[in-house]
């Protein structure tokens, strides 16, 4: 846990994400992410120089699942716990019936937490994304869309009046799964019919298999994120 802790810190110092007086909101999913993201924020907050509230909101997208191994957790952290209900899932699978349900899912997702976090009096939410899935979210714009993009490390949401933090940009996923499995952590699988099938998935699997052949593939293509001074693309507009 120091080893993530390390690099959550220096994330949250070079983007300026925790400010004294905050109040955050963990989107706490149950799975191993969000669950390191809410552990390292509880010890963070021991020590930080900026002193802030720290609360998890769970949203229940109508699977099914059990989340009361959160509401344990989060006692045990000493975290406030909000499960917030929805019917997600049959909006998604049963009325709309998407044949790729990620992007829309993920819509619902942030906007029911993002809505609660702030009727809870939340100036900031953190989420759990890690150095992979800046990397993945990248290739996929790449891929499908053809453009260079991915997510930021804090982005204010002018709508809401509310801003996303995403500390965990420079830890691996691996480091999160051996951390996860060594500690014990009570993970919720996943029930989503779509888990394991999707674009991101694949480009999961791709990088992992790149790796073989370009061991610091990740590192390159985060700091390729971050290069801005470098960066450069066919501009017609000046030429």
């Amino acid at each position: 846990m120091q080893k993530l802790l390390g690099k959550f810190r220096r994330a949250v110092n070079d983007f300026k994400l925790i400010e004294s007086g905050d109040k955050i909101a963990v989107g706490l999913s149950g799975g191993k992410d969000s669950i390191t993201l809410l552990h390292l924020l509880s010890k963070y907050r021991i020590f930080s120089p900026e002193p802030f509230e720290l609360i998890a909101i769970t949203i229940d997208p109508g699977t099914g699942a059990d989340f009361s191994p959160m509401e344990i957790l989060c006692k045990e952290l000493d975290v406030p716990f909000y499960l917030i209900k929805s019917d997600i899932k049959e909006i998604v699978f049963d009325i709309r019936k998407e044949k790729n349900p990620c992007a829309l899912c993920a819509n619902l997702r942030r906007g029911i937490l993002n809505s609660n976090a702030k009727q809870l009096g939340c100036t900031k939410v953190a989420l759990g994304h890690h150095k992979n899935d800046a990397v993945e979210t990248l290739l996929m714009s790449m891929f499908y869309e053809g453009r260079i993009s991915s997510f930021s490390p804090k982005t204010y949401l002018d709508r809401k009046d509310i801003t996303v933090i995403r500390p965990m940009v420079y830890i691996d996923e691996l480091d999160i799964k051996n951390n996860a499995k060594k500690s014990n952590f009570p993970i919720i699988e996943n029930p989503c019919p779509a888990n394991g099938y999707t674009k991101r998935q694949f480009i999961k699997d791709l990088t992992y298999s790149l790796e073989n052949e370009i061991p610091d593939l990740k590192d390159h293509l985060l700091g390729a994120l971050m290069n801005s001074e470098q960066l450069s693309i066919w501009d017609k507009t000046k030429y």
